[in-house]
């Protein structure tokens, strides 16, 4: 289980094999989130429908690994391989945002699940970070994300697995408690900094880039190795930026409000090679049965995709 849903507020990898890039011009694969637009599936479904739909990587399952044996494992490896998919990336099981009696009693999930991805070559967790809080200062929740976090990415580390956080950028989140927190990438790279370990980066999105009011330099100012996945959405139209609901997204070139092309041609530039997922918390694609939802996804995802210059 992944803990604190937004709506609540090396061996194997070689096995497995680099598969070829529908899109040349990129090193960055189009990654199947089957959760973030409603479609329901366990691992063996998600690899399923990720191969059928044309996604080139897939989201892991940690919990689900960790119960396989090495065959087991090795299996599916094989089977990603045959479906020229790859790995894209696992979410963090570890309650961080709450007491430290519940970080404490979580993180011992932690090591036995990064093994688990180690084995199936699988490099890439990530996370979100809540953008305010009723009870701790900036600086208080700062130390605290820092202290936690770092705990977090040092057992990532030994399992040689990078780890990612999302910063949440509306300002109708932000502004909606009483201390605000991280909410940009300039304070989420202070974080990043401050937590001091070399496997620690971010995770884009656009819609947060956009709504923090972030922009092209900030981007090309970013290593390769700072981004550790990409998520991929447009914003409703006639809606002013301070206004836009998280909960209400849009999928990716939907409406032009978010240049997506400058997002992902900036994130190419830099030599950019994470998973870019669609993840647009949007009512119409949720309602859609799942082979529509699935290949209306699919179909936004390759028109932006069309649109970065090799």
């Amino acid at each position: 289980m992944i803990f604190g849903t937004r709506r609540a507020f090396l061996a194997m990898a070689a096995a497995a094999g680099p598969a070829a890039a529908a899109f040349p011009g990129t090193q960055m694969r189009i990654s199947l989130s089957a959760g973030s637009i409603g479609v329901k599936a366990d691992q063996l479904q998600a690899i399923e429908l990720a191969h059928q739909f044309g996604f080139e990587a897939v989201e892991a399952d940690s919990g689900y690994l960790r119960g396989l044996s090495g065959d087991g494992i090795k299996r599916l490896a094989d089977d990603l391989r045959a479906k020229n998919l790859t790995w894209a990336l696992a979410g963090l099981p570890v309650e961080f945002r709450k007491t430290d009696e519940d970080f404490r009693a979580s993180l011992p999930e932690l090591p036995s699940r990064c093994k688990a991805l180690q084995k199936a070559g699988v490099t890439r967790m990530t996370t979100w970070l809540s953008p305010a809080s009723d009870t701790l200062t900036y600086r208080a929740n700062f130390d605290q994300h820092a202290l936690r976090l770092r705990e977090v990415a040092a057992i990532c580390g030994d399992h040689g697995i990078r780890f990612g956080m999302e910063y949440v950028g509306p300002k109708t989140l932000w502004a909606a408690r009483r201390y605000p927190f991280i909410h940009t990438m300039a304070e989420t790279k202070d974080l990043i900094a401050e937590i001091g370990k070399n496997n620690v980066g971010f995770v884009l999105d656009s819609w947060h880039w956009y709504t923090a009011g972030d922009t092209v330099a900030d981007l090309l100012a970013l290593k390769p190795s700072d981004v550790v996945s990409v998520d991929l959405n447009d914003a409703p139209a006639n809606v002013p930026v301070d206004q836009q609901i998280d909960s209400k997204r849009e999928i990716p070139c939907a409406t032009g409000v978010i240049d997506v092309s400058a997002f992902l041609n900036a994130l190419n530039k830099i030599g950019c090679d994470a998973p870019v997922r669609c993840e647009p918390f949007n009512a119409a694609l949720r309602q859609m049965p799942r082979d529509q939802a699935l290949e209306t996804t699919i179909n936004a995802m390759k028109k932006a995709f069309g649109l970065i210059r090799g």
